[in-house]
């Protein structure tokens, strides 16, 4: 039996490692709990950042938003201080992670942020959601990437939006025409350092 050592697989079998970090974003201070086996156990990961500091957080697409891809919680954790009126959703296919998310939510006081196991969109029941985040696990492969896309627009409502963060280099403009072929739209928002900020939005019903 193969053990799991990547970020984007379910890798309760590994040894742990914790550590602890704080950042600002937002003008808010952070406190994360990280392990081994989680992405970006070390600091909050510099795309990640790059997405949400992007957002235009008093007009974004009204209704609950999901994190797809979550790991220990970060993008879940901020979004649920910044928009408290907000239910926020968080999934992904690590244990481990999850847990760290839930333990990473009650230690920054964020109330408003569900943290669940899901494989992608496997678990998901709900079909409403006003914003889809996420910072796909490009090491995944690009099969895995583009599923995420894909399928988002059938979580979302219509007028709901998509974000992804991925690097140039990492297959940016193949998910920017993904994202065309499967919304009819995509805009890229921000550039920066290498990073591309994609959205796209689902056409209202006319």
């Amino acid at each position: 039996m193969k053990e799991s050592h990547q970020y984007f697989e379910n890798n309760e079998d590994l040894g742990h490692d914790f550590k602890q970090y704080d950042t600002v974003i937002f003008e808010r201070d952070f406190t994360f709990k990280t392990d081994s086996g989680v992405f970006s156990r070390d600091n909050l990961d510099f795309g990640t950042r790059v997405m949400l500091e992007a957002l235009d957080l008093d007009h974004l697409a009204p209704g609950d938003l999901l994190d797809l891809g979550a790991g220990y919680g970060p993008v879940g954790v901020i979004m649920g201080t910044m928009l408290p009126d907000r239910t926020i959703y968080g999934v992904d296919i690590s244990e481990r992670a999850i847990g760290l998310a839930k333990e990473n939510a009650a230690y920054n006081k964020v109330a408003n942020v569900a943290f669940s196991v899901s494989n992608a969109y496997e678990a998901i029941e709900k079909r409403d959601f006003g914003v889809i985040l996420t910072n796909p696990p490009v090491r995944a492969g690009k099969e895995v990437v583009h599923h995420f896309m894909s399928e988002a627009i059938h979580y979302l409502k219509p007028g709901g939006e998509l974000y992804v963060v991925l690097q140039k280099k990492q297959g940016a403009p193949s998910a920017m025409k993904k994202m065309a072929e499967v919304f009819g739209n995509v805009e890229e928002i921000e550039r920066r350092k290498g990073y591309w900020i994609l959205k796209s939005v689902k056409e209202k019903e006319s």
